[in-house]
C-alpha cells in the first residue's frame, strides 16, 4: 500500500464516521447526560465496533455475514431491537423529566457506570450489518493483491484512529457545553429527539438488505 492509498482510505472513513447515526446518537446522548468520560468510553465502544468489522472485512467473515442472509438477518434484527431498547429507554426518560410530580428535577438517566457507555456503542456498531457492508465494499478497494495481516491490520488501525479521534471529539464538545445542554428542557429535547432517531433507525434497519 502506498500512502496515498492509506490517506484516501482515511478520508472514507472519516466520511463514513461523521455521517449522522445511532454511534452518533449514542455518544451525544452519553456526553449530555452522563458527561465526557461517558461520552469518551461510548466513542472507544464504537471505535471497537469497528474494528472488529474491519478485520472481520478483512479476513472474509463480514463478506460472509453480507451474503449469507440468514446471518444478515439475525444481526439485523438483533441490532434494530437494541436501537429499539435505546431510543424507548430515552423517550421514557423525557416523558419522566417532564413529569413535575416527580419532584421540581427528576432528571434524565442513563445506565450508570463507563462499562455501560462502552458497551452502548460497541454494541450499537457491533450489531449495524450496514457497518458490514461498508468495510466489505471499501477494503478490497485499497488492500493490494495478496495482501498480508500487516497490511489489514494497517487498514484497521486506520479505522479505528479516525472513529475514535471524531467520536472522542464529539464527546468532548458536547461535554463542554454540558452546562447550558442540560437544562431539564433541553435534556427533555435531547431525550426525545435521540430515542425518536434511535427508534427510526431500528425499524429503517429492520427492512435493511445486503445489495
Amino acid at each position: 500500500m502506498t500512502s496515498a492509498q492509506v490517506l484516501t482510505f482515511g478520508g472514507v472513513v472519516a466520511l463514513g464516521a461523521m455521517s449522522p447515526g445511532p454511534d452518533f446518537a449514542v455518544v451525544l446522548r452519553r456526553s449530555v447526560l452522563a458527561g465526557r468520560a461517558h461520552g469518551m468510553a461510548s466513542a472507544v465502544g464504537v471505535a471497537a465496533g469497528v474494528f472488529a468489522w474491519a478485520v472481520a472485512a478483512a479476513t472474509g467473515v463480514a463478506a460472509l455475514v453480507a451474503v449469507t442472509s440468514v446471518a444478515f438477518t439475525v444481526i439485523k434484527l438483533v441490532g434494530a431491537g437494541y436501537l429499539v431498547y435505546l431510543g424507548v429507554n430515552a423517550l421514557r426518560s423525557a416523558l419522566r423529566s417532564g413529569d413535575f410530580r416527580s419532584g421540581p428535577n427528576p432528571g434524565s438517566t442513563v445506565e450508570p457506570g463507563l462499562w455501560g457507555a462502552f458497551r452502548d456503542g460497541l454494541l450499537c456498531n457491533a450489531l449495524n450489518p450496514k457497518a458490514a457492508i461498508f468495510f466489505v465494499a471499501l477494503l478490497p478497494q485499497f488492500l493490494p493483491a495478496g495482501a498480508g495481516l500487516v497490511s489489514m491490520l494497517t487498514l484497521s488501525l486506520v479505522a479505528v484512529v479516525i472513529t475514535t479521534a471524531w467520536f472522542i471529539t464529539v464527546a468532548n464538545v458536547v461535554a463542554t457545553a454540558r452546562r447550558v445542554l442540560s437544562r431539564p428542557a433541553t435534556r427533555r429535547f435531547i431525550d426525545g429527539m435521540s430515542g425518536t432517531v434511535l427508534i427510526g433507525l431500528g425499524v429503517r434497519l429492520v427492512f435493511t438488505t445486503a445489495r
